[in-house]
């Protein structure tokens, strides 16, 4: 059941069920490994954003970006309330064109086809393209509405489309924008019939008849005074013809359930409309990711056609801090604004007084009436990154962090979070308010279908945290490409898990070996080492592009291919000193090992950080301090390490690979040792192979090894001949 509360009251009762919603995101954004400084959360009805909202509002009235107008106006009748032109969204609706004969003043008729009968009584004018042979002869004559009787002018303009329709249309208060600007233009009557509710309101016509048609239909909704509509001109013979289906673009409040309608009401402003050149070179301004989604803003910016209202007809939200005085007869004088001072915020003008007046005042002839509205949710969102850096609070701390360095968004609000964030920073400071935007996509359903409550395909973390791991959940999301939408695939978490599981044991083997300190010189190290240098400059490239899905891959890529199945296969052996290598040999397959897997962990840790944190508290954190406030891996790092050549170790790898085959092709197991084997090497590269023949035949088991000279570069298998199967015999 509902009982009044005051807004006060309401906001306190929102904000404690609030804190036990926040208690679960939290532990959700806590258990996925988010870093999140949990000392600059807020709310946007929190008090200190509702005093950020307000100062806001004040510093754009001083600075003359408001203003307030009865004027038409975006109006969704389910929630009864102004909305914006960013909060609308086409939908694909069935209709149907009906031809409607009108009489002209002084003899002749013509037959106007609309999707839209029921707006017949608010009928001022008629609109044809000035070229149209047609009906130019029409132009500055008038037109009787039918059933109506109301003689409306006939004017000519270029927004016409001749071949929609039957190119000759009524102009209506209101259909849609095309209406305000003739109306505005023309300086045509107001006549709306359409109430707040959305039902048509009482009005006179200047005959008996017409008042009589109009009472079939007034009270009615929409879609009911249209089917009443249609057949009452079928009756009187003005519907020509039977209405011919069509399907068409009708727009709706994006959270609405009915067509949002254009209605004349009183609404606060953001002037934009004279700011689009500024808007658009602060948006180029902008580092976009991936760059085609500043086409997105400059789209939007380009073909914005109305001012922002920020007024909502709402009980829930931030306050409007406005009062306005009475005249003698009670009513308020929207002219003579009364404005708190900003010490003063924030305020509700409901139950707050302004300066110099009484709560005995409030309502009364000669008194105040305080502003009833809210403000649109963006107006408070498009202050993130001021909410975050002191703006209003802290003016140094603000001047050090603004603009900020990144905001990350999803691609369907760029016209509403982004675009209002950047107007807003350049309307109060005529800065940017961010140097770079990534733009995410939607996670889709499996059969890449947008998610949603309705259809029943949410899905959320947590189930798959459990299944998976934190770390798994992340490897997936971390292939994402940026600005591209993404099918939910639990497939990918199944190979992220794999992941992590080899990242332990990878580890677990490094880590148990051990040697006499000293430096890095083995040639094969040098060469690892040396592919590693690219790996991180490519990847902190990567990073610094917001391509974090390359940097995966890459990291991945090597992770698997230069050190886990290879390279780690190919020092083992060297690593515990058991053919016969020197002491120096060990050391740089040991240091090289803990090199690699140190820098690895560092680049795997932003996607896995659970994994990596973990590992990295088994040995390194003694000497190197927490994983998550290490520096990013750069080049400069491998500075004192002699430069290797890359090559060697590919040519080892090669050999390892080709050998690997040939066992899997005999259908032998990867223990069993060779007997005798013939390589052939390109001839530039026989001494480099000899390098790492040794690291080779240790890893594979390999005796009475020949090298022949091939006429190509690289590695193969001349011949190959397996040694007993000692498991067998054991």
């Amino acid at each position: 059941s509902q009982r009044e509360l005051s807004r006060k009251n309401f906001i306190e009762h929102c904000e404690r069920l609030t804190v036990e919603d926040e208690k679960k995101f939290k532990e959700l954004f806590s258990r996925v490994g988010l870093s999140v400084d949990w000392s600059l959360e807020y709310s946007t009805i929190s008090e200190r954003s509702r005093r950020i909202a307000q100062y806001s509002f004040l510093d754009l009235h001083q600075k003359g970006h408001l203003f307030q107008v009865s004027a038409p106006t975006l109006w969704d009748t389910d929630f009864r309330t102004a909305v914006a032109q960013a909060e609308l969204e086409d939908k694909e609706l069935p209709g149907a064109y009906h031809d409607l004969e009108f009489q002209i003043v002084g003899g002749g008729s013509f037959v106007i086809s609309t999707t839209r009968p029921e707006l017949l009584p608010a009928c001022v004018g008629v609109a044809t393209h000035p070229e149209d042979e047609r009906y130019r002869h029409l132009i500055g004559k008038k037109a009787r509405v039918p059933l109506f009787d109301d003689e409306v002018p006939i004017f000519g303009s270029e927004l016409v489309q001749k071949d929609k329709g039957t190119g000759i249309l009524m102009v209506c208060t209101f259909g849609d924008q095309t209406d305000v600007q003739w109306w505005r233009e023309h300086k045509l009557e107001l006549k709306q019939i359409i109430g707040k509710e959305g039902r048509l309101l009482p009005r006179q016509f200047s005959t008996d008849s017409a008042n009589q048609f109009y009472a079939g239909v007034v009270g009615k909704n929409v879609k009911q005074a249209q089917k009443a509509m249609v057949e009452l001109l079928g009756e009187q013979g003005v519907l020509k013809g039977v209405p011919k289906p069509i399907t068409h673009a009708v727009k709706f409040y994006e959270k609405g359930d009915r067509p949002v309608e254009i209605l004349t009401t009183r609404q606060w402003f953001v002037r934009l409309l004279d700011q689009k050149e500024n808007l658009l070179k602060a948006g180029e301004s902008i580092q976009w990711t991936p760059p085609f989604m500043a086409a997105r803003f400059k789209n939007w910016t380009e073909n914005l056609g109305l001012d922002w209202c920020i007024s909502r007809q709402r009980f829930f939200g931030v306050p409007i801090p406005v009062w306005y005085r009475l005249d003698d007869q009670g009513l308020p004088i929207h002219e003579a604004v009364l404005i708190p001072r900003v010490e003063q915020l924030p305020v509700d003008p409901t139950t707050d007084c302004p300066d110099g007046f009484t709560e005995s005042q409030r309502g009364k002839a000669g008194g105040f009436i305080g502003e009833q509205d809210v403000f649109d949710t963006w107006f408070t969102s498009s202050l993130t990154p001021q909410l975050g850096t002191g703006w209003a609070d802290a003016p140094a701390l603000h001047e050090s962090l603004f603009p900020m360095s990144m905001r990350p968004q999803s691609h369907e609000i760029i016209r509403t979070w982004a675009f209002y964030t950047i107007a807003k920073a350049w309307l109060h400071e005529k800065k940017i308010p961010w140097k770079n935007i990534v733009i995410s996509g939607w996670v889709l359903d499996p059969e890449r279908k947008k998610m949603s409550k309705s259809k029943g395909n949410v899905v959320v973390p947590s189930q798959f945290i459990e299944e998976f791991s934190a770390d798994a959940v992340r490897y997936w999301a971390g292939l994402a490409r940026f600005g591209v939408d993404t099918a939910f695939d639990p497939g990918i978490m199944k190979i992220g898990r794999r992941l992590a599981t080899k990242i332990f044991n990878a580890s677990k083997l490094v880590l148990s070996m051990s040697a006499e300190s000293g430096t890095i010189s083995h040639p094969l190290d040098l060469a690892l080492i040396e592919k590693l240098k690219g790996l991180t400059q490519r990847a902190g490239q990567s990073m610094v592009q917001f391509d974090s899905a390359q940097a995966l891959m890459e990291v991945e890529r090597f992770f698997w291919t230069q050190f886990t199945d290879t390279t780690l296969e190919l020092i083992k052996s060297r690593g515990a000193r058991r053919s016969g290598e020197t002491a120096q040999d060990q050391t740089s397959a040991v240091m090289t090992a803990r090199l690699v897997l140190k820098t690895l962990l560092k680049l795997l840790a932003p996607f896995m950080p659970f994994t990596c944190d973990e590992v990295w508290r088994w040995d390194f954190e003694k000497t190197d301090g927490p994983l998550h406030r290490a520096s990013y891996p750069q080049v400069a790092d491998f500075s004192l390490i002699p430069s290797g050549d890359a090559t060697i170790h590919d040519l080892a790898i090669s050999a390892l690979q080709a050998v690997q085959a040939k066992k899997t092709e005999a259908k032998v197991s990867v223990a069993r040792p060779v007997e005798s084997i013939v390589f052939k090497v390109g001839e530039s590269q026989v001494d480099a192979f000899r390098q790492v023949l040794t690291d080779v035949a240790s890893a594979m088991k390999l005796q009475n090894i020949r090298i022949e000279n091939a006429g190509e570069v690289g590695v193969t298998i001349e011949s190959i001949e397996f040694g007993p199967d000692l498991k067998a015999q054991g």
